[in-house]
């Protein structure tokens, strides 16, 4: 935008000099040249905007194609307490974000007696304490061990907050 204030400014000055001795005509024709510069600085401006547009949707194609994450909502689009979806299945390594929707406040608890033998199950749950507070808050886990794993919502437990992932 600056160069663009500064681009008209020129021209009118430009205009306003039209009248002048031949010396000026010198300054004239830097301030035609500052104007094709201005013009060139614009066009790479758009030109790197379109390559990082292209780079963007390919590096987007490219996790869609790879399924390298999956997102879980937390509450429904109607403010029920529920995960959705409830149960799915993930590829170990596979990142789970968890996406705070509606009927919040969530946390993410992994079962301790529901996972997998040798999973620590305090090391991937939120601390119970923690809670996400707002539309769009996250929280990510990624699980290695393959098996079945149960997660719950403290605050709304006993509401049926609950939910299974098996990783494959």
């Amino acid at each position: 935008m600056a160069t663009i204030t500064s681009h008209a400014t020129t021209m009118a000055s430009f205009f306003s000099l039209r009248a002048t001795p031949p010396t000026t005509r010198v300054t004239t024709t830097r301030l035609v040249a500052a104007r094709t510069t201005c013009n060139l600085v614009v066009r790479a401006s758009l030109k790197d905007l379109a390559v990082a547009v292209v780079a963007a949707t390919a590096a987007g194609a490219v996790v869609a194609g790879n399924a390298t994450a999956i997102q879980i909502t937390l509450g429904s689009d109607d403010g029920g307490l529920v995960f959705v979806p409830q149960n799915f299945e993930v590829a170990a390594g596979e990142k789970i974000i968890f996406f705070n929707n509606a009927g919040y406040p969530h946390n993410v608890i992994f079962d301790e007696d529901e996972v997998p033998a040798g999973v620590d199950a305090s090391k991937i749950s939120m601390p119970e304490e923690e809670l996400l507070n707002a539309k769009g808050d996250t929280y990510d886990v990624t699980l290695t061990e393959k098996g079945t794993y149960s997660f719950y919502c403290a605050p709304h437990q006993g509401a049926g907050m609950v939910g299974k992932v098996t990783v494959k």
